[in-house]
């Protein structure tokens, strides 16, 4: 394979960075990403009657006497908490609630943007998981939805199925969930493009954390033999003999247990030889995979670094070293496999029929749907998943999960197919059409040069 030109590395890696340096310029500009905008008509102050007191009192006596009609009378149905302790923060590690703000609210930009879905940042100042639990019960007649993200390993997994359990509307951790969701979608169209069956895959999987035990368990649901997956945490593979994580981590005791059937024992070199597929969700590089590994995978391999803000190896290092494939968290190069694909258009899905949870079936009903998007724009190596400025992958990923949704009896409401996409179509087309009007009329700024 040809080497990749230093000039042009060079040039890539200052691509890499720019986002950063952009970053640090915009942020104070705007003092924000998202605000409060009214949703209803203010003709006069005569309409604060009805919006307000006394009118509103009618409202609020429906709702006393029929629960389920706060749907229909507030923007509950719309609206979801992202939740965040700032423990685990884009691969920045325990950096606190507030320094965890500005992803949070960059979160609910994409909500909104992306699926038309009203989103919350809200960063609490507690990293105990009975508090954390506590206070997002709190939280919930307010929420159609409850977004868990950035908390860290293990506590995520408790939160998650507590709430999962005690809660009557959607809670999803979309570290676990969401990256599941779409690099399921990835690793499946990628095998149609080296021309390998997903069944006969050999699987590495780079990270035990919230994402890879999550991504593991969707694509064994969608088609993976969990038996031909060798995962690594930070002390080398799982196997039936790592004692230290029995009775300790049970989510990791699992994949010792019921995966790795060759008995594969090293690091992360030893994980990759003879893989089809690497998935790396662990910490940000580069360097944590060498191109040296990448030679030793299988031919045609597929190597998923999806780490950020680095991703674990570069994918100019992960070309030279042989691979076909390759896929990062990045938007600044090909085959982007990050949750802002998956998200919102789950919850756009999961709100239009009020589900009660998102559950497994769910996810895979959108990575199907994300996968075929891809497939029916014609798939390559450095096509494997849509592109986030596709407006259809979200309308298709809606109608998959309240469909699903309805099938699995979790719906408050039943919708027909044509009426889940009329809904999605429009509230992803207002969320749209209103951030290019408010730029336009310049309620939006321009940024700084």
């Amino acid at each position: 394979m040809k080497p990749v030109d230093k000039t042009s590395e060079e040039e890539m890696l200052k691509k890499a960075y720019e986002p950063a340096r952009l970053a640090m310029k915009y942020h104070p500009f705007y003092e924000g990403k998202i605000e409060i905008t009214a949703k209803c008509p203010v003709r006069n102050l005569n309409d604060f009657a009805i919006w307000y007191t006394p009118g509103v009192a009618e409202p609020c006596k429906d709702i006393q006497k029929n629960p389920d009609r706060v749907y229909d009378h507030t923007s509950k149905g719309n609206m979801v908490a992202v939740v965040s302790d700032g423990t685990r923060v884009l691969g920045l590690g325990d950096i606190g609630p507030e320094a965890g703000l500005p992803v949070m609210e960059g979160k609910a930009l994409l909500f909104k943007y992306l699926g038309g879905v009203d989103a919350v940042p809200i960063c609490l100042a507690t990293k105990d998981t009975e508090e954390i639990i506590k206070t997002v019960k709190y939280l919930a007649p307010s929420f159609g939805g409850i977004n868990l993200e950035d908390i860290s390993n293990p506590k995520c997994f408790e939160i998650l199925d507590r709430l999962r359990a005690e809660m009557d509307i959607p809670v999803w951790h979309d570290d676990q969930q969401g990256t599941a969701t779409i690099v399921a979608a990835g690793a499946i169209n990628a095998h149609k493009v080296v021309g390998k069956k997903i069944s006969e895959s050999k699987v590495a999987m780079i990270g035990a954390g919230a994402a890879n035990i999550a991504i593991a368990r969707i694509m064994v649901a969608a088609g993976f033999n969990i038996k031909n997956i060798v995962m690594v945490d930070s002390k080398g593979t799982l196997h039936a003999g790592r004692e230290d994580i029995k009775g300790s981590h049970a989510e990791k005791w699992y994949m010792c247990e019921n995966s790795n059937a060759e008995g594969v024992v090293g690091g992360i070199a030893e994980a990759m030889k003879g893989a089809d597929i690497v998935v790396a969700a662990s910490r940000p590089g580069p360097g944590v995979i060498k191109k040296e590994w990448v030679s030793d995978m299988a031919d045609d391999a597929i190597v998923f670094a999806t780490a950020n803000p680095i991703p674990e190896i570069w994918p100019w290092e992960a070309e030279e070293g042989g691979a076909r494939v390759i896929a990062t968290g990045r938007s600044d190069f090909p085959n982007q496999v990050n949750n802002s694909l998956g998200f919102p258009g789950i919850f756009r899905g999961a709100l239009d029929v009020r589900a009660r949870t998102i559950t497994d079936e769910m996810c895979i009903a959108a990575a199907h749907a994300i996968a075929e998007t891809a497939e029916d724009h014609g798939l390559s190596e450095t096509y494997i998943v849509p592109g986030m400025d596709d407006p259809e992958v979200f309308i298709r990923e809606a109608v998959a999960v309240g469909m699903k949704a309805i099938e699995t009896g979790i719906a408050r409401v039943t919708l027909s197919r044509e009426e889940l996409e009329n809904r999605a179509r429009t509230a992803i087309g207002r969320a749209r059409s209103q951030t290019k009007m408010l730029m336009s009329e310049g309620f939006i700024r321009n940024p700084p040069e």
